[in-house]
């Protein structure tokens, strides 16, 4: 692998960067201290390209790979967590599951839209009783001529009142559904306009308060059978595809909090003084900020060697995993870190840090609490999993334009 980040990478990069930079790092405090999601961010995101950064042109994105992928959503998460959550939700839950599984027809009726920031999409697997046990879901579909007549409800879900379609999980197997089989899952696409579906914000996050977060509720939803995304029964490979794109935005994200912490206590350690020096001389204050270029230099090769695999059209459901599980451990980590090394300002949003502290604690219970990363992690060591072909991967990079 070369580490040397080619043009198209480096233009995808800066672009990021100074859309954040500009747009969003001088009101973020704003936006946090009063919980307000801004629409109109997702307006800009969608017209610069960046919320279809790697979807093929022919399907109206910009046809970057998914190491510019990583590379934007470290310089997302850098500024704030809720910008790489909409393209951890919106491009790889959702259009990157309608590139690999999605008809020619679906395709084009969803994902060229998507991929031009024309209409939002959300993902919803979670319920209020079901998490990492995604076989414990409720949400049930029956067949009915050629619709299916959805009911449950998904909740912590990111951008739920702000999306306009919604691929969600259910049931269409009764009696597997008995069985915890999750052959008896199905994929499907709901939009909102269609009757019976309603949405709700939550309120009173921890972190990530820039950004939105509800539930849908569907209510005997008519969902046409041109909306099921795969056959009957591939619901739950479908959700575990997504979770692969998923948690590699939120590795390189992870990464960018890293980075983030790091410049500010490295700024701060040079500026403050105790005893007669500035507290970037003293050790316990070095070990620290030795631990986050060390956290953030891992966290970094972890994913660019799963995009690298991306790329190359590999399947990397391990190498994903593992960079989402140490880069959103150490984020944590590192968060905490940099709020000692404020000290006292650290408790208080006069410095980012305290919102860096509060954002890292969601990335380690969304897409795979930590704890379910483990035993994957060590499954694959003892040779109790292996990852197995599914029916379909990413298309490798560069994109056929066919």
């Amino acid at each position: 692998m070369d580490f040397t980040l080619a043009e198209h990478q480096l233009m995808a990069q800066r672009m990021v960067r100074e859309f954040a930079q500009s747009e969003v790092a001088p009101r973020i405090r704003e936006l946090d201290r009063t919980q307000q999601f801004d629409r109109g961010i997702l307006s800009k995101m969608g017209e610069l390209g960046i919320l279809g950064l790697c979807v093929p042109e022919r399907y109206g994105g910009a046809g970057m790979d998914y190491i510019s992928l990583g590379l934007a959503c470290e310089e997302l998460e850098y500024v704030d967590t809720f910008l790489r959550v909409i393209m951890s939700v919106h491009l790889g839950l959702n259009s990157l599951s309608l590139l690999a599984w999605g008809t020619e027809a679906q395709r084009q009726k969803f994902l060229t839209p998507q991929a031009r920031g024309k209409s939002i999409a959300a993902y919803g697997l979670t319920e209020p009783v079901a998490g990492s046990d995604a076989v414990g879901i409720r949400a049930t579909a029956v067949r009915d001529g050629r619709h299916y007549v959805l009911s449950g409800e998904k909740t912590w879900m990111s951008l739920a009142d702000a999306a306009d379609h919604f691929l969600v999980f259910a049931w269409t197997d009764p009696v597997k559904q008995k069985q915890r089989d999750h052959s008896g899952l199905t994929a499907f696409l709901v939009t909102r306009e269609m009757r019976g579906v309603s949405t709700s914000t939550i309120h009173g996050k921890l972190g990530i308060r820039a950004g939105n977060t509800g539930s849908i509720v569907m209510d005997e939803v008519r969902v046409p059978e041109d909306h099921r995304l795969g056959e009957d029964g591939e619901g739950f490979r479908i959700a575990m595809f997504a979770l692969d794109q998923g948690r590699y935005t939120v590795a390189a994200g992870a990464t960018g909090l890293i980075r983030a912490c790091l410049d500010a206590s490295v700024r701060y350690a040079k500026e403050r003084r105790t005893f007669g020096r500035p507290i970037g001389e003293h050790q316990l204050v070095k070990e620290m900020i030795a631990g986050m270029a060390r956290d953030y230099e891992v966290g970094r090769l972890l994913y660019l060697r799963a995009g690298w695999m991306k790329n190359q059209g590999l399947r990397s459901t391990r190498e994903t995993a593992l960079a989402k599980w140490y880069a959103t451990v150490a984020s944590e980590r590192t968060a905490g870190d940099a709020v000692e090394v404020h000290g006292a300002y650290g408790y208080s949003d006069e410095y980012p840090v305290e919102r860096f502290y509060r954002n890292a604690k969601g990335a380690v219970i969304y897409e795979g609490t930590r704890e379910i990363h483990t035993l994957l992690q060590a499954d694959y060591a003892l040779g109790y999993r292996e990852d197995r072909p599914t029916r379909v991967t990413l298309p490798p990079w560069p994109f056929e334009q066919t």
